[in-house]
Parts: structure tokens; C-alpha cells; sequence
């Protein structure tokens, strides 16, 4: 097993061309490491890389655990020749060009939702990115109850537990997607100001449906925000289930979305990014700075971000993996996305064939669970924490995730329900080579199963 290391030329050649930019200033050599201090940076260095080694393989196709994958190498390089310069996207003042670059990266995720007019930016993360959405909503609708699924991110009553609002979570359907009429029993209460609908639940890769979203929000005036942090770049996938397809073709008709670059995006952590349909609430953010703006009258991001400094280098690499794979229907960029729901659709093939499984959910995007078939809930769970110790002695690695029993008592009624969740095994196959891996992972796990089931 090699790393990729051409990156470091790309990196060496674009410094070349950085350092270029800047021929005309004054005679200066930055300061090199004395001699004694080279020897100990390497030592150091060293220290890194052998810590490091302490990790799970996130980049290799056995790692089909959580939702990690590598960045892609232009945007290790363009992340890293950006740290040259150490921009800060707050203000235009520290960051020129990468806060250019930031606004035409969003825009292009802007246009994947059909959205020509926007307010947007990047943030570390979808916890930031919903945090400053649901304020949004908290400050349209001041005091009014957000309401997401019990299959939505845990951060969602936490960031509504910090902005003072309340939070009621709403029940699911048995394929862990919001049940939309228990959503309108809640709102005929009329204290609703926002519902989040997941666009790809993390534990199960669920689509809330969109349809009768858009129609309970024109009956009952509500903000709708997506938190799309994982699954939003699959709009661009061509092979989805009609189902979902239309949910995904409704996207754009929301008041906010909240996607992670950092997830399919092909981008180091963190980058994380929110959108606004209507410009206007940008309004909302207006404050006075003295000092930070002052040499543009153009828009400074930092006026439209709870954030302060926030790096610029995330927008370089942003702009950098689009401008290689634009984000286009049938580009290479969708086909990466293609060949992971394959990916996860032949896993899932392969386990609910077997009797040794259960797989009661057909994965929408690319995350599969599934459970040894046992007499009981709890035998199940025990089962399943089994094979995921078994699978990991032979360096494939998987996560695991409580679901709600009903989840798989719909696809086997003599499983006994004797307690209320079952503890499961899930996979995120969203490496574009899993799908070419995919035999190699069944064999690792039919061994592990063959241990652990015994």
C-alpha cells in the first residue's frame, strides 16, 4: 500500500508560480531554520507521521466505516499552497483572492440546487452551517418551535437548545424517513417556525420526502431548511430511485440548504456550507466594524457569517476540486457519485439474499445496514458488535448504528422485539472504488460472520 505523493510536485510547482505574484516587492528572504533546528524539525516530523499511523485507513476502500474519504489531491495541494499566504476569508483586507474564489465555488453549489440568486458561504461544518440557518429562522420567526426527525443529526436539538428555541423531534416511517402526518399534527399547534428535512439521515442515508413538505409549508407558512450536509451532492447522480428523484428535483424550492464539501466533496476538513434562497436575509447579519472593512466596498463574507476568521485556504481547494470536476449532471464529478450508491446497492443485494441477514432497507444513497438474522432483538445486537470485532481483525472496518427494532421487524415479524433498538452494522461506501471492491469485502465479511456467528 503506497500513499499518493504527486501531490507534492503539483504543490512545489504551484509555489513557484505564487511566489512570482510577489517578484516586485522589496528584497526579503523569509528565515530559514538554523541547522540544529532543521535536525529537530525533522525529528518532530517524524514523530507526526508515526503518531498518525495510530488512525483507521480512511482512504483505503476496507475502510467503509464513517463518512471519511480522502480529500482529492488538488485539493490537498491547493489547501496547502494557500497556507503560504495564510488567508482569512473574514474581510476582503485578509484575503483577497480566496474570498473571490470562495464566492464562485458557492455560487457553482448554489447552481447544482437551480439557484441564480443566493447568499451563501463556507463555515467548518454542517453543524455551523445549520446553526447559522436555524438562526435565520429564529430570527424570522422569533420563539417559534424547529421541528426535524428522530432520524435527523443530533446537533438539531442541540443548536435549537443554544439559540433559545425549541425543538420537538417527529416520528419516522419505517425506512427512517420523517412521517409527514405526524409532522401535521404538530403543526396544526401553529408554533412552528422551521421544519429541517435530512437529505440523507447519517444513520441510514434517508431522503425525507419533499412533496408533501412543500405542500404543508404553503398551508402552514413555516421556514424549510434542509440539512443536506451529507446526501446534497447526490442531485447530480443519475441513477437514483424515482422516489428520491423527486425529492432531490424539489430541492431548490427550500429556504435554506446546508451541504458538506468536506463529506462527497472531495475536501479536507473542515469546509461546510450554507445557503440562503432569498439574498435578503443577509440583512439579519448587519453589524459595524470599524476596522475590518475598509478597503472595498465589495461584500466582505464576514458580513454575511456568524464566523469570524474562518480560512481561506478551504475556499482555494474548494475552488480548485470544481474547477477540475464541475459539479455537472453526467461529469466525472457525478459519476464518483454513481458508482458509490452501486456500490451500496450490490452490498445490499448480496445481504438480503443471504439468510444469514437482515437488510430491511434499500439504500437510497450510498449507506447500507443491515443485521445478523437472529430470534431477538438483543441476540442481533450482540451478534452484530461480533462481527464488527471479526471484520476488523481482518482490516475491514465498519461502523455501527441503534436503530429503532421496528426498522427491522418489518422485514422479519418473528424477530422478537425484546428491546427497543437493535444494534446493527453500517457501511458508507462512499470511496468510488468500493463498487470494484466489493467482492473482496464480501469475502472479509462472510469470514468474519463465519467466526463471530458460529
Amino acid at each position: 500500500m503506497q500513499l499518493e505523493t504527486e501531490t507534492l510536485q503539483l504543490l512545489t510547482d504551484g509555489l513557484k508560480i505564487l511566489e512570482q505574484g510577489f517578484a516586485t516587492l522589496s528584497a526579503h528572504e523569509t528565515p530559514l531554520p538554523l541547522e540544529h533546528e532543521r535536525e529537530r524539525m525533522a525529528q518532530v516530523m517524524g514523530e507526526v507521521a508515526t503518531r498518525m499511523r495510530d488512525n483507521y485507513p480512511y482512504f483505503h476502500p476496507q475502510y467503509a466505516g464513517q463518512m471519511l474519504k480522502p480529500p482529492h489531491p488538488i485539493a490537498r495541494a491547493a489547501y496547502a499552497l494557500a497556507t503560504w499566504i495564510n488567508p482569512n476569508n473574514h474581510a476582503l483586507d485578509g484575503g483577497r483572492a480566496s474570498s473571490a474564489m470562495e464566492k464562485e465555488a458557492v455560487a457553482d453549489i448554489a447552481g447544482v440546487f437551480g439557484w441564480e440568486r443566493h447568499l451563501g458561504h463556507l463555515c467548518s461544518g454542517g453543524t455551523m452551517a445549520n446553526l447559522e440557518a436555524l438562526w435565520v429562522a429564529g430570527q424570522l420567526h422569533v420563539g417559534k418551535k424547529i421541528l426535524a426527525s428522530e432520524q435527523a443529526h443530533y446537533t438539531q436539538p442541540r443548536i435549537s437548545a443554544v439559540l433559545g428555541l425549541p425543538f420537538a423531534a417527529i416520528p419516522t416511517d419505517d425506512r427512517g424517513r420523517l412521517n409527514v402526518q405526524a409532522l401535521e399534527k404538530l403543526l396544526q399547534a401553529g408554533d412552528v417556525g422551521c421544519v429541517v428535512a435530512t437529505i440523507g439521515t447519517t444513520g441510514t442515508g434517508a431522503v425525507d420526502p419533499m412533496r408533501p413538505l412543500l405542500d404543508l409549508r404553503a398551508r402552514y407558512g413555516f421556514r424549510l431548511h434542509l440539512d443536506a450536509a451529507y446526501g446534497g451532492y447526490f442531485t447530480l447522480a443519475s441513477n437514483l430511485a424515482p422516489e428520491t428523484r423527486e425529492s432531490y428535483d424539489l430541492l431548490g424550492q427550500a429556504d435554506s440548504v446546508v451541504i458538506d464539501p468536506h463529506k462527497h466533496g472531495l475536501q479536507p476538513y473542515g469546509c461546510g456550507c450554507v445557503l440562503f434562497r432569498d439574498p435578503a436575509v443577509g440583512a439579519l447579519y448587519k453589524h459595524d466594524s470599524a476596522y475590518t472593512y475598509f478597503t472595498s466596498r465589495e461584500l466582505h463574507l464576514g458580513e454575511i457569517s456568524l464566523e469570524c476568521s474562518r480560512p481561506g485556504a478551504s475556499a482555494v481547494a474548494l475552488w480548485a476540486t470544481q474547477r477540475l470536476l464541475p459539479l455537472a449532471r453526467g461529469g466525472e464529478f457525478a459519476a464518483m457519485l454513481e458508482a458509490c450508491r452501486n456500490a451500496a446497492l450490490g452490498l445490499h443485494q448480496r445481504l438480503a439474499s443471504d439468510s444469514r441477514w437482515l437488510a430491511p432497507i434499500v439504500p437510497e444513497l450510498d449507506i447500507v445496514v443491515w443485521a445478523p438474522r437472529s430470534h431477538s432483538a438483543r441476540r442481533s445486537s450482540e451478534l452484530s458488535q461480533r462481527v464488527f470485532d471479526a471484520a476488523a481483525r481482518r482490516n475491514l472496518h465498519l461502523a455501527l448504528a441503534r436503530l429503532p427494532v421496528r426498522f427491522f421487524t418489518r422485514a422479519e415479524p418473528r424477530l422478537e422485539p425484546d428491546q427497543d433498538t437493535v444494534l446493527c452494522l453500517r457501511s458508507v461506501l462512499m470511496k468510488p472504488e468500493h463498487r470494484a471492491w466489493l467482492d473482496q469485502i464480501w469475502e472479509i465479511l462472510s469470514q468474519a460472520a463465519k467466526e463471530a456467528i458460529a
